[in-house]
Order: C-alpha cells, then structure tokens, then sequence
C-alpha cells in the first residue's frame, strides 16, 4: 500500500520512528515532511500536502502525525472528499476504516506512545471498508455534505 505521511514540528519524532515500521510492513511511504525539528510548519499547510495524493488515487491511505491529532484532523476534514479521523485506541483504528472509509488517520505524537502507535497503524492500513447498504449510505451523504457527489 503507498501511504502518504506529513507532521508538524510536534508529530516529527513518532513520525521518524513509524516510518520504518511502515517500510518493514512492506509498504511504500510518500514523506511530505516536515524534516527537521528545526521547520515549524503549520498543521494546515501539511495537511493539504498529506490529503493530494490521496484526493489523485496516488496513495491509498494517509498518516499525520501531530502533538495530539486534533488540529490535523480538522484540517484535513476541511478537504473536500477527505474523511479523517484522530486514532488513539484500537477499535477506533478498524472501525473508522470499516465503517467510515476513513483514508487520514490523525495521531498525536503526546498522546501516543511509540508501541501503541504501531499497533494503530497495523489495524488502521489492515482495515477494509464495509460494503454494506448502510454503510454506503452513510458515506453517500458524508459526499454529500462536503460537495463531491
């Protein structure tokens, strides 16, 4: 699976150490930044560039890493066709998958600690989303609200 990544200056640890992790899972990572401890971008700014290839079917799913995943999920919500939601525990991981089709996961890098994120991410990439007929109603009308149907 090609996974697209970006933090800001407070996700920049838990996103250094997850990346090889992905990696050793098999996966393909798109590294939006930032880079160094030093950039002080804004969640925002990086949320766009995470969500693009998304949004062009050049990624199938999206990380963002920040202090508590709340700013990063706003954001990325902002974007119309994107579905984001924070992870912090394991049945929000699947389910938000499952049954939401979520593609951004947003985790907070002081909320979360190193070994816990990995278990999030696992099931979080491992999930598929449900075909049922009240799920895809469900995620007709979130289309509906944010204009892309």
């Amino acid at each position: 699976m090609i996974i697209s990544v970006g933090c800001d200056h407070a996700g920049i640890n838990l996103k250094e150490r997850m990346i090889p992790r992905l990696k050793a899972m098999g996966h393909e990572i798109i590294d939006n930044g930032c880079f160094s401890r030093d950039e002080m971008p804004y969640f925002p700014d990086v949320a766009k560039i995470v969500c693009q290839p998304v949004l062009e079917g050049k990624a199938e799913r999206g990380i963002m890493f920040c202090g508590t995943g709340v700013g990063a999920s706003i954001a990325c919500n902002k974007i119309p066709g994107i579905r984001a939601s924070i992870i912090h525990d394991i049945q929000c991981a699947h389910q938000a998958v499952e049954h939401d089709h979520v593609q951004i996961m947003c985790i907070g890098e002081k909320v979360v600690g190193e070994w816990l994120a990995y278990d999030l991410i696992e099931r979080f990439l491992g999930a598929t989303g449900d075909t049922d007929e009240r799920t895809q109603i469900v995620i007709r009308k979130l289309a509906e609200m944010d204009g892309t149907v």
